[in-house]
């Protein structure tokens, strides 16, 4: 089965349900497939089969439309953080050749000005086109309705997404059309779609949790899509379009709890809230048990995992509530179409309840990073998917992660490697040593920090350090505090020890 075969299925067997809403606009499966026919008839005129096609843009229905259309046409779709510095974006889209950018203005502006790889040659302006681009309801309706055959394969990457490494250097983890597959079959088994389920996706659709769009696609069951996350927001959807269930991350959660509008909002629709990216609180999930009145759920996956692979059901955290704390804390159970062992540093089997490298295999497991084999070769080792955290399982199977990938630092649910954010600092020529870490923060989860030692004689003020990551950097990676001192601690091969550093932050 292909990607787009689960739109194309819901339209032939539900064609008049509703598959997506988005502000006071919706569509049903069989308007959303012919804007889906449209858009990759029009992108066979301008690219052919394997060329990569990015999108950058907030969320919107356009970008629903490429999560089908890229890849119905034979072609690969770059999904852009939209988030991110232009300069950022330009290396990204050099770096997988991007034939075309299907974008919103003030994105494409950003990335004008940081210099549009040579690859590029057709930009797609969703909203306000300039002379020379292409304007997205123009370059769609002008096409035919139904698009060329072409020949594909299950084996075809589908999707490109960048993810940060642990050198900095972003990585683009190819998910091929059986691997979304594989993923939506895991989410369906770990996170069951029920039959009268309106489910609401607050995320960047530009992130692999978008994957959860055409998990409820495939169950042929509406998405109500939010242009961007509050609390707000949220509330007025529940109201409106009686959502059943959605996905938030912790921090999320708490926002939602804590919003004055809360009560004034009939909730009775709601039966279940899943969460990701971190353990949720004991207290935020009590208030959340007690406030939304409504089953909760957690997943953990990665980019590479093509969304969740391991999942927290709702007795569990039933159990963890009522006696057994410990559940609160763990990630879950795998999916029974996922392998998992815990690794030693030999990569032998650690013994139970001993933590170790957390890696996994099966199905919905990338193939590799594009135009990277060292990085494929360094996660693929004997077919296991080294996934770079670290994680223990109990006696029941439960896994624990007990440590995120080396050196990755997430707030507010986005990754930045702190070595990047130490290359921008190292710019700056008052600076002789930086390490860069996450402290905790109770709304964001960490904050990016940078400990900084200066060049003798030197100095420089913390604003203007900020500032510099800012301006070549996303915004959420900028620091939020940098502490000025003498030394970083070493260890006796001269490696900067980041734990000793965390260690002040939490202390």
């Amino acid at each position: 089965m292909l990607l787009d075969q689960v739109l194309e299925n819901a339209a032939r067997e539900a064609p008049s349900e509703t598959a997506l809403v988005f502000g006071d606009e919706q569509w049903s499966f069989a308007e959303l497939d012919a804007r889906v026919d449209r858009l990759c008839a029009a992108l066979q005129t301008v690219a052919g089969a394997g060329d990569r096609i990015a999108v950058l843009a907030e969320n919107h229905p356009a970008v629903v439309d490429a999560y089908y259309a890229v890849p119905r046409a034979g072609m690969c779709l770059v999904l852009l953080n939209y988030r991110l510095a232009g300069r950022e974006l330009a290396a990204m889209l050099a770096d997988c050749g991007a034939r075309a950018v299907i974008g919103e203005r003030v994105h494409l502006d950003r990335l004008c000005e940081a210099g549009i790889p040579p690859s590029v040659e057709h930009r797609i302006a969703i909203d306000s086109a300039r002379p020379e681009e292409i304007a997205f309801a123009d370059f769609a309706a002008s096409a035919p309705a139904t698009p060329a055959p072409c020949d594909r394969a299950a084996e075809d990457v589908a999707w490109l997404i960048y993810t940060s490494g642990t050198t900095g250097r972003p990585k683009g983890a190819m998910l091929s059309h059986a691997n979304l597959i594989a993923g939506l079959v895991a989410a369906s088994l770990g996170r069951p779609v029920h039959a009268s389920d309106r489910y609401l996706y607050p995320f960047p659709l530009c992130h692999v949790s978008g994957h959860n769009v055409c998990v409820f696609h495939l169950h042929r069951r509406p998405v109500v899509l939010l242009r961007r996350f509050t609390a707000g927001a949220v509330l007025d959807a529940i109201e409106r379009h009686r959502v059943t269930t959605m996905s938030l991350a912790p921090t999320m959660i708490a926002m939602l709890l804590d919003d004055p509008g809360l009560g004034d909002v009939d909730l009775d629709c709601l039966r279940s809230v899943a969460y990701g990216a971190s353990a949720i609180p004991a207290a935020v999930l009590r208030r959340g048990l007690d406030r939304l009145r409504c089953d909760f759920g957690q997943g953990y996956g990665m980019t590479e995992l093509s969304g969740n692979a391991v999942f927290l059901d709702a007795e569990a955290h039933r159990r963890g509530l009522e006696g057994e704390p410990h559940l609160l804390t763990a990630a879950g159970k795998p999916g029974p179409l996922l392998g998992l062992r815990i690794l030693d540093p030999d990569g032998a089997d650690v013994a139970a309840g001993e933590a170790g490298e957390i890696a996994v295999r099966g199905p919905q497991v990338t193939a590799g990073y594009w135009a990277n084999p060292e990085a494929t070769a360094a996660s693929m080792v004997d077919g296991w998917f080294r996934t770079g955290d670290i994680g223990r399982r109990d006696a029941e199977g439960f896994l624990y992660v007990v440590d995120r990938k080396k050196d990755i630092i997430v707030t507010g649910g986005e990754n930045v490697a702190s070595r990047e954010v130490e290359d921008v600092l190292h710019m700056h020529p008052a600076v002789r040593e930086v390490a860069v870490v996450g402290e905790p923060d109770p709304r964001w989860g960490e904050n990016v920090c940078a400990f900084v030692a200066l060049r003798a004689g030197e100095h420089v003020e913390e604003g203007e350090l900020i500032d510099l990551v800012r301006d070549n950097l996303a915004g959420y990676k900028k620091p939020k505090r940098v502490i000025f001192v003498d030394e970083l601690p070493k260890n006796s091969s001269g490696k900067i020890v980041k734990n000793e550093l965390r260690a002040r932050l939490s202390g």
